[in-house]
């Protein structure tokens, strides 16, 4: 490595010096960390892209006049000697901890301004100082770490991609709009007024025509680009994943090629958590019932159950009420190891407060006398024989509880897997020393749009549902599975894909049943629909969120932590003040005129 670097900058890195070169002259360049004044001594950390060390600069030496000067972020260039520390003195908690180098030269090469954030330590500043100041804070040292973990995590996906034997092919960044499920940014055309490109929300249809053009594996790392509202797990604007389709596959062909790589890219950033060597395949449907989400954290050991009979007919008139009153309601149980205690049922009672819903139903228990005690308002009113019915189907002991959700499973699903999660979270069931990851399978291929009373699709309009055309033709839209799957880890979808529909009287078929027409599909389809005119072959594939593996690997609790230089929660670039107005002449290029802004 030192010898590619400038004979005029430095000889060595900030982080490459050892006992070794004790007795060398060296030439180190980097930013001054901090000085110290140590009775007359200079000590400077001097920093760079790989590391630190200690330059010292004592009176008798012609550089210390400039190292008197030296403020911190100032860029130096240093000529010295290197020296082993006294025993007293090494740093165990730097690779060059045991060596410093006595300055004999030291060359400003720029100076900082008064910082307006410091870029040492992990300073709780505020988020638009340090997004406009970006370059700053990407010199923290955690930040600076993460950001380098990216792209060998990067680094290893495309490795294991090519391994695998896909071939990375770039896929264009002006292109159509398409209904991937959010907005589009358009780019208005200048050559051709009042038309508009979009910027990708996914490679969707250009990684399918790759597989009509007889490209058999194909992956790229993928920008992708929606005009959505930030979340913690997606910024606004742009994000990345690992696209990838497969010519001649099924479902198992797609999983199979994809788990491998994926587990090995784990376990190579894991730094000793635990990998799922083999990832379950969990339907959607047994998702929800036992987990209720579709991305359920596994590190929790918390199954629902369906515990309706129990209260059928009995004396709880609430949940005995609700089962009588449709067919469809029922009541779950959400079973929790060690929280037998009043003042856990009531903190997850306050929480369920919190969250909207009237309180929440339990029954916990406790030896009495050497028996089994049910504790709580619900075990009296159901009875002894019902509740050590519940008890047994549950697998509960003494110390244990059970807590409880009643209705509309698909209404009540979504906050019963949020109570599940924050029932494991409050008992600490969940293991924080592994990555459980899983296949969630066999998704609804359409739902129910209630605002525009119409049957929409529920995942992605482009994959084949499970009994291709005789299902489409022949079976309650509501009812229909598709070939779609996700990735789950630890609560987070990772990755997205399916089986496509690649028979083009399927896929109109399809759209019609969500209200396109045949005209409207071969217009903004038109690549893909032609394309399937000439010989599709069966294909599929997946794209995996980068950004959130990256998130996941390295424990990072925002995207912005793993993200060199992000937009802040209004999508705005601060530091480089976009979106921005643009001048009349470049609008009048364009055909373009900006309406002022209604005054609300």
């Amino acid at each position: 490595m030192n010898a590619a670097l400038s004979e005029r900058y430095r000889s060595h890195t900030c982080e490459g010096l050892r006992k070794t070169d004790v007795g060398q002259t060296i030439k180190l360049s980097g930013w001054v960390h901090r000085v110290r004044d140590h009775g007359g001594l200079l000590f400077i950390d001097l920093r760079d892209h790989y590391g630190m060390t200690q330059i010292v600069a004592d009176p008798d030496s012609p550089a210390f006049t400039t190292a008197e000067a030296l403020r911190g972020e100032w860029v130096i260039c240093v000529n010295g000697e290197v020296k082993e520390r006294s025993q007293d003195t090494v740093n165990a908690n730097l690779p060059t901890g045991e060596i410093e180098v006595f300055a004999g030269e030291i060359e400003v090469l720029s100076k900082a301004d008064e910082l307006p954030l410091p870029v040492f330590g992990e300073p709780d500043y505020p988020e638009d100082i340090r997004l406009k100041y970006r370059f700053l804070d990407l010199r923290r040292e955690t930040l600076h770490k993460n950001i380098i973990a990216r792209t060998k995590i990067i680094a290893a996906m495309r490795a294991r991609m090519n391994d695998a034997g896909f071939n990375e092919f770039s896929t264009p960044i002006l292109t159509a709009s398409s209904p991937e499920g959010a907005r589009d940014f358009l780019v208005p055309s200048r050559i051709h007024h009042g038309k508009f490109y979009a910027l990708p929300q996914a490679p969707q249809q250009y990684k399918q025509l790759i597989m009509m053009s007889g490209f058999d594996k194909y992956f790229q790392i993928a920008p992708c680009f929606r005009d959505e509202d930030p979340r913690a797990d997606r910024l606004p604007g742009e994000f990345y994943q690992l696209d990838l389709e497969m010519s001649f596959v099924e479902q198992d062909d797609v999983l199979g090629a994809m788990e491998p790589v994926l587990r090995l890219v784990f376990e190579e950033f894991a730094e000793g958590k635990q990998v799922t060597q083999e990832f379950r395949r969990i339907a959607y449907d047994e998702a929800i019932r036992k987990y209720g989400s579709d991305k359920p954290d596994l590190r929790n050991p918390i199954e629902m159950q369906n515990v309706s009979e129990h209260f059928r007919g009995s004396g709880f008139q609430v949940f005995a009420g609700i089962l009588d009153a449709d067919e469809k309601n029922q009541v779950w149980a959400i079973p929790v190891k060690g929280a037998g205690s009043r003042k856990h049922c009531d903190r997850m009672n306050s929480w369920a407060q919190g969250e909207g819903q009237p309180g929440m139903g339990y029954i916990f228990w406790r030896e009495l006398e050497g028996k089994f005690d049910a504790a709580g308002p619900i075990a009296k009113n159901i009875g002894d024989e019902r509740t050590e019915a519940l008890r047994n189907q549950l697998g509960l002991e003494i110390g244990d509880a059970v807590f409880f959700a009643a209705g509309d499973p698909d209404k009540f699903a979504s906050f019963a897997g949020d109570a599940r999660t924050k029932a494991g979270e409050e008992a600490g069931l969940i293991d924080e020393s592994r990555f459980e990851l899983c296949w969630i399978v066999d998704f609804p291929f359409y739902e129910w749009d209630e605002e525009n009373k119409k049957v929409e699709f529920s995942h992605n309009p482009f994959s084949m549902p499970q009994g291709g055309m005789d299902a489409l033709e022949n079976k309650d839209p509501l009812t229909l599975k598709a070939w779609q799957y996700d990735l789950v880890c630890n609560g987070f979808e990772i990755a997205s894909g399916g089986i496509r529909n690649h028979l083009p009287e399927t896929m109109v078929k399809a759209f019609e049943i969500a209200g396109l027409d045949k005209a409207t599909v071969e217009e903004r389809f038109g690549g893909l629909y032609r394309a399937f005119q000439y010989g599709a072959p069966p294909h599929g594939g997946m794209a995996a969120g980068v950004d959130r593996i990256v998130m996941l690997l390295l424990g990072a609790k925002n995207l912005r932590e793993i993200t060199m230089f992000p937009m802040n929660q209004q999508a705005q670039d601060l530091m480089m003040n976009a979106p921005s107005e643009v001048d009349s002449t470049q609008l009048r290029d364009l055909g373009l005129r900006v309406n002022p802004k209604p005054k609300e």
